[in-house]
């Protein structure tokens, strides 16, 4: 393993993807993330293949997030206190293992419903230790004023890995499960391997303290006191749990679009198309200036995009209102992701991350089933214009409860000295 470098050459800040660490993380996160992906499309087509029963599908959704509630303070305290970059490629390896005894499984032809449960738990399980800790080993790869770079290009290979990863689990999948389990085992060791090499630009800052309930559940204490980034988590949690018309798209397809499958592709891959467009962009050309204004101005802009998905009844223009969403949605992601970042001392980043992916996992989980509740009472065009709505009396109230996260300007000239003295 490499060690904390200072030794690694100066990059210039525009050139954050010639640094060769960012390119070996940039890489690891894509091979994590479509190996991930390809392993919940096998899964999700192999248990309707065996049961026959859409309610065994959302029990693999539950199943897939619980372990992430649960290990939630713990799998932030342990990205505090070890090294992020063993614990990362043990987890990658971990999955590599379980990918791999699925292809065992599915070629033997005993798998069972209650075995892909198990597994799928397992590999939650892993999931919330490497999650968490991938995004606080990032502000050790790059400098700090490379870091609101560094997350777009970040965030655009997990976009890319959406796109990519369910198309190339869905064609592997016509040579069946255990080829696509297969394929995302060898992604999950390819990563391992690139976290195993991986250099860093700075030298962590460890959690020393013993274990209580304090260090525990600092990340709590910390966002809570903290009301740049309080103001940041929530907004995006109650803008996507409101605004959240994805769940949808099955009936707005059908019913509404009056369009086949291939129709409901098409809308899916529209917010990961703006996405991943959008953080391209937000790469080449980071916000200097009125971060937080643009940040407020992108969620309003999502409400919006979402309020005209839901009145279209034209496919192409719900497609555009999908890529402005997903694209404005990106700004967000970005703006929040690099002040959770800069914000936070480095032996905190772990907890506060692992607080923050929770709330990010909870607001996709009941928004879809806030989306499904409203849907039943208003119908789909109602339910996703309440949320369009509901987004935009949202950005009006936090810009008034949290009037620091409006006048945030910059984004790297935060990181204060003094965070790394911060008592834990």
């Amino acid at each position: 393993m490499s060690s904390p470098s200072a030794a690694l050459p100066a990059q210039d800040s525009d050139r954050v993807f010639a640094d060769p660490a960012f390119r070996r993380f940039w890489f690891a996160r894509l091979c994590t993330t479509i190996g991930y992906q390809m392993f919940t499309v096998a899964v999700g087509w192999q248990m309707y293949d065996l049961t026959r029963d859409p309610f065994m599908l959302g029990l693999v959704g539950l199943v897939q997030f619980l372990p992430s509630v649960v290990l939630m303070l713990m799998s932030g305290h342990v990205a505090d206190r070890f090294d992020r970059r063993r614990i990362v490629r043990t987890c990658q390896a971990i999955e590599a293992v379980i990918a791999a005894t699925m292809v065992a499984a599915s070629v033997a032809g005993w798998i069972q419903p209650h075995l892909i449960f198990l597994f799928v738990a397992l590999i939650g399980a892993t999931r919330a230790f490497e999650t968490p800790t991938l995004q606080a080993l990032l502000p050790s790869v790059v400098t700090s004023r490379q870091l609101p770079r560094a997350v777009a290009l970040s965030s655009s290979a997990g976009q890319t890995a959406i796109i990519v990863g369910p198309a190339v689990g869905g064609f592997a999948y016509a040579a069946g499960s255990g080829v696509v389990y297969g394929m995302a085992a060898v992604l999950f060791a390819i990563a391992a391997l690139l976290v195993s090499g991986l250099g860093l630009r700075q030298a962590p800052q460890r959690l020393t303290a013993p274990v209580s309930m304090q260090t525990l559940f600092a990340g709590f204490a910390y966002i809570r006191g903290h009301q740049i980034l309080l103001g940041a988590i929530s907004l995006d949690l109650f803008a996507v749990l409101l605004g959240g018309a994805t769940a949808l798209l099955p009936i707005y397809a059908r019913d509404i679009l009056h369009t086949g499958p291939w129709g409901l592709g098409l809308l899916r891959s529209s917010p990961a198309m703006g996405a991943l467009a959008m953080a391209l962009w937000l790469a080449r050309h980071p916000l200097n200036r009125r971060a937080g204004r643009i940040m407020f101005g992108a969620v309003a802009l999502f409400g919006v995009a979402t309020m005209v998905f839901g009145v279209s009844r034209w496919l192409p223009l719900s497609m555009v209102s999908l890529v402005v969403l997903g694209a404005a949605d990106m700004i967000s992601v970005v703006v929040r992701t690099t002040l959770v970042q800069l914000d936070t001392p480095d032996d905190m980043r772990g907890r506060v991350g692992a607080v923050n992916s929770v709330f990010i996992g909870a607001s996709n989980q009941l928004g879809e089933f806030e989306s499904g509740t409203t849907a039943a009472l208003f119908g789909p065009v109602g339910a996703v214009l309440l949320g369009g709505i509901g987004t935009l009396v949202v950005v009006v109230t936090w810009m008034r409860l949290f009037p620091a996260l409006a006048k945030r300007d910059r984004l790297h000239d935060h990181l204060h000295d003094h965070l790394h003295d911060h008592p834990h």
